[in-house]
């Protein structure tokens, strides 16, 4: 066994996890020629962002994706789907984020790890987690320190092994520096008596009280004037508060790419040429996988799921008539009759599956299961065969049981094999998995079952099509190339326009588009009222089947906001401030003395008395008031039977009245302390590193790539 199956054997999953595969969407050109204006602005081009001050490129982010892609390879993946690859990539963002941020941290505090640490953590007494999980027996569930001893020997003669290796070591050298930049920020951190006296104080202590609340809204606009200097005053002292991430609002019209009726005709005119062919096929199944859109389906079904305008025909059970043409699904379709048969409707079986690996290949899984059928055939049980010898981990627990199962839930040798199968019988079948030992339990009664051919070929607009509606959209776009001519035309011809306000750069999806992540992309390239255009400078996107002129139709950049884009916010807030003040001289006039009762207040005010209960300062909302912390915070802290107020809350100013408290003994001051240090070492790592990455100004430019 080499090396490297022996990885791919015991590695693939972790692999999976902790590593990254990515697509490589340009080819990077000669751009270093032409003077240093040249190469600054292909500098800023190829800019995928900046982590504490340093410059990344595409070319270094999508470098460090292809190694981690050749790891992921050796691991034995073929391929994987767009949300993996996505997901991979944030992976690897935040890998480059954390080592640019940690790195520094690691080397002003002296973190390191040393090779005879390393060492340890690999062929030491208590090796790292990932060598266990690496290099644990399957079997028995035991560490397995010579299969570690004989891989190390193998990396020394087989280069990619190694290679595959210094992975893992380095996965176990970062997480051993993080473990130690973690310890040493916990270890740092304390919590006093008079903290945790605090804390035991706020949460023993509940109160109930009555309060009223005289809303902003009542306070009309009109008694508040806000001038244009308080505006940018506020704004001036409040800057932090407008940052905006980047977004924007988008307008689009699609021109569906569908069949014409010529497209159709001659889609019906093939279907009927080709109806006697299928006639006359002396192999069916065959004439099906070689002509047809769609493969043949071996499965047989019930009448009940024949579809319906399908089941006169079936009864028939004549396998050389032809049923149609007929037109189903975006298709037009014939069908043929391959065989009826009585057959079960569901089987009850179990299996041992003798699956191909890095100890064995196909022919030497089908040697083992011979040798087992015989020791099943000669009297050993079954279900103890299945659970020391099968490879489906998910039924050997239970004897190879899978219990009953209908027609077509299995792959296709497995399904016919045990369909075709008498009660009892032990057989053997060959799928992509493996080979499996089959005995059958049990079968339900025979019904009359069907397996039908069909010859489909999809309705699909032909190249003439696609280029008439082509043109259409983009005489569309030549036409109408400012956002008023755009709307008037969309008005003119009746057009359906689609929109998207807060369009984010990372966004995938917009309505009723498929897969428009390249219109994403160039929106953010667009200015605030102009079309879209791709990066051949067309104005056409094909999306799905839709091709789609779009306009951009409002820009916010990421930073903070200008004034002029939150005037109106801030002037609600100031109004709202200014109200608060309002409200409150309005409490103190009509209780100048601090006399009056809640109830004499509520009815010189036209208020409602409301009542909470069970409120302490942990508390998240007011019964009837929502969320006021405020409100809370002050509640928690008054005394017993005092009219306290004016709070200015964030829906209005509330006047209330401590009913009463109820306070507990709580914790043990001890336990109470030592429970909030735990908490505090416990979010130490992680909020620590979230501080350096707010303080890292991290510019992400991903979006303008992928």
């Amino acid at each position: 066994m080499s090396a490297i199956q022996f990885l791919r054997e015991k590695a693939g999953v972790f692999v999976a996890v902790v590593i990254g595969v990515a697509l490589l969407l340009f080819v990077v050109s000669d751009f270093f020629g032409g003077g240093r204006g040249q190469r600054l602005q292909a500098k800023k081009y190829y800019q995928i962002g900046e982590i504490a001050g340093e410059y990344i490129s595409y070319q270094d982010f999508d470098r460090r994706v292809q190694s981690m892609l050749e790891i992921y390879k050796l691991s034995g993946a073929a391929s994987i789907d767009e949300a993996t690859t996505e997901s991979v990539r944030e992976q690897v963002w935040q890998q480059m984020v954390r080592e640019h941020i940690q790195d520094k941290q690691y080397h002003k505090l002296g973190i390191g790890v040393s090779t005879e640490e390393t060492e340890e953590m690999v062929l030491g007494n208590d090796p790292h987690p990932i060598v266990r999980q690496l290099f644990t027996d399957q079997t028995t569930g035991m560490f397995n320190k010579s299969f570690l001893v004989n891989f190390l020997k193998q990396t020394e003669l087989d280069e990619t092994a190694n290679r595959y290796w210094l992975f893992f070591e380095d996965e176990i050298v970062n997480e051993r520096m993080n473990s130690k930049y973690n310890n040493l920020v916990s270890k740092g951190l304390y919590v006093t008596s008079r903290q945790a006296e605090f804390d035991r104080m706020v949460s023993a202590s509940t109160v109930d009280f009555s309060y009223i609340m005289k809303n902003y809204a009542l306070v009309p606009d009109s008694l508040v004037r806000i001038s244009k200097s308080e505006i940018e005053s506020y704004y001036s002292k409040n800057k932090e508060r407008y940052r905006r991430n980047a977004l924007r609002n988008i307008e689009y019209v699609t021109f569906s790419i569908d069949p014409s009726e010529e497209d159709i005709r001659q889609t019906e005119d093939w279907i009927m040429k080709t109806r006697e062919e299928f006639a006359e096929a002396a192999d069916p199944v065959q004439f099906i996988n070689l002509t047809a859109d769609s493969r043949y389906n071996s499965f047989f079904v019930p009448i009940g799921e024949v579809p319906e305008n399908l089941r006169e025909f079936v009864r028939k059970e004549n396998k050389n008539e032809i049923f149609g043409p007929y037109e189903e699904d975006g298709a037009f379709k014939l069908a043929r009759l391959i065989e009826a048969a009585d057959r079960p409707d569901s089987v009850h079986a179990r299996h041992i599956l003798i699956a191909p690996g890095q100890t064995r290949d196909m022919a030497r899984a089908k040697v083992v299961a011979d040798s087992l059928v015989r020791l099943i055939k000669s009297g050993s049980r079954f279900e103890v065969l299945a659970m020391t010898n099968s490879d489906d981990q998910g039924s050997a627990q239970i004897g190879g049981d899978l219990g009953w199962f209908r027609e077509g839930m299995m792959v296709t040798p497995f399904n016919d094999a045990c369909f075709t199968a008498r009660k009892g019988e032990i057989l053997t079948a060959e799928t992509n998995y493996g080979i499996h030992i089959i005995e059958i339990l049990d079968k339900s009664r025979n019904t009359r079952k069907y397996n039908i051919g069909v010859i489909d070929r999809k309705i699909m607009p032909s190249s003439a099509t696609n280029q008439r509606i082509y043109s259409a959209a983009s005489q569309f776009a030549g036409t109408n190339n400012t956002l008023e001519k755009f709307n008037n035309a969309i008005s003119e011809m009746g057009l359906k326009k689609l929109m998207a306000n807060d369009v984010s750069p990372q966004q995938k999806t917009l309505p009723g588009l498929e897969n428009p992540r390249s219109l994403v992309m160039a929106l953010f390239s667009a200015k605030e009222g102009q079309i879209i255009l791709d990066n051949n400078q067309q104005a056409v996107f094909e999306l799905g089947d839709d091709y789609v002129v779009a306009f951009c139709t409002r820009v916010q950049e990421e930073g903070i906001a200008p004034l002029s884009a939150v005037e109106t916010e801030i002037r609600l807030d100031l109004m709202r401030n200014r109200k608060a003040d309002i409200i409150s001289d309005e409490f103190a006039r009509i209780n100048p003395g601090n006399d009056k009762s809640l109830d004499e207040l509520a009815n010189a005010m036209g208020l409602t008395v409301q009542e909470a209960t069970g409120i302490n300062f942990r508390s998240y909302s007011v019964p009837g008031a929502g969320t006021e912390p405020a409100l809370v915070a002050a509640a928690s802290a008054e005394k017993h039977g005092v009219v306290a107020g004016p709070v200015k809350g964030s829906n209005g100013v509330f006047m209330f009245f401590v009913n009463g408290v109820t306070t507990s003994d709580g914790q043990d001051l001890k336990h109470v302390q030592e429970n909030m240090l735990i908490s505090y070492q416990m979010r130490g790592g992680y909020e620590a590193y979230e501080a350096l990455r707010k303080s890292a100004s991290i510019v992400d430019k991903r979006y303008k790539f992928y």
